[in-house]
């Protein structure tokens, strides 16, 4: 089976590209390396280094390939740009989402998977962990933007029949993660704990998120291949994580001795967080396998062996 999957040179979306082609898919990546990285790229991937809001290149490399299935993880993710330049975020993920499913259509692409946000999309929760029929109330532009392509999904299911299955994240963390951009705590706090650097804790650590493993992501993007058709689910572990007990944690697999610099919480940040995985456990056959401390060892241990 042919994949193309956009995004594929980022953190999540290159351990996807990798997990396809060990299960022997072929696979074409998309990527403009923006965020991501060419040292992240799989050499057995056909690489276009292509912007997903240039409507023409993405026809051109959809009619090209042919791809049978589309794994859809291009975006802006940076939650704090997106509260200041809420243009440039809907440009991005709503208009280049849009350009994707376009040229998905004029192809004949089977089905779209879709990196969905579980973090920003519900906004603070009514009970916790939230279910997928929680209230939608983000707190940022990206939230909203993410949502508005579930609709579009929904409805192109509808008008043209193009399947598709909707993931939302929790807090994805793991290997490859970027420790210089604004997201990501565990890679953050690992770095800056490596180089002898005072992590900043934003609000007073009391803050919590779910957070769910790169290599548990990876599962579910598998298993969405053949399940979860028309289908939106969460993939977290339902566990709230307070930023402190990340950051003592990291200290702990780190050897730092320090302890954390605390400044103002940041608008568009939500203040607790955890999802219900349930769904994804029935229609997936998925669960979290990842205990969060291992988790965080070995994002460490590649934090102290990389160059990034």
């Amino acid at each position: 089976m042919k994949i193309l999957v956009t995004g594929g040179a980022g953190f999540i979306a290159s351990h996807i590209v990798d997990r396809y082609l060990q299960l022997g898919h072929q696979v074409v990546v998309i990527d403009n390396l923006s965020t991501g990285r060419r040292t992240n790229l799989n050499p057995a991937a056909r690489f276009y280094e292509v912007d997903i809001t240039d409507a023409d290149a993405i026809a051109e490399v959809f009619a090209a390939e042919q791809p049978e299935i589309v794994n859809h993880h291009a975006a802006q993710m940076d939650v704090r740009r997106s509260v200041d330049e809420p243009i440039f975020d809907a440009h991005t993920n709503v208009i280049g989402s849009l350009n994707v499913i376009g040229s998905a259509l004029q192809v004949g692409v089977e089905k779209i998977i879709y990196a969905s946000t579980g973090g920003a999309i519900y906004g603070e929760l009514d009970y916790s962990p939230a279910d997928e029929e929680h209230p939608i109330r983000p707190l940022s532009p990206y939230g909203i933007s993410k949502h508005t392509v579930e609709h579009y999904l929904y409805l192109y299911q509808y008008l043209e029949g193009l399947d598709f299955t909707v993931l939302r994240y929790a807090n994805v963390y793991g290997p490859r993660q970027n420790p210089h951009g604004e997201a990501g705590v565990v890679a953050i706090f690992g770095k800056q704990m490596l180089a002898g650097q005072q992590p900043t804790i934003f609000g007073d650590g009391t803050d919590t998120r779910d957070y769910v493993f790169v290599g548990d992501v990876v599962k579910a993007n598998q298993l969405a291949v053949e399940a979860g058709s028309g289908q939106i689910c969460n993939i977290s572990t339902a566990v709230a994580t307070s930023v402190q007990e990340i950051f003592d944690t990291v200290a702990e697999v780190s050897g730092y001795q320090g302890k954390a610099g605390y400044a103002p919480a940041r608008p568009g940040d939500v203040r607790h967080n955890a999802l219900d995985s349930t769904k994804a456990q029935q229609l997936l056959d998925w669960a979290p396998q990842m205990p969060l401390s291992e988790g965080i060892a070995l994002t460490v241990d590649y934090l102290r062996e990389s160059k990034i």
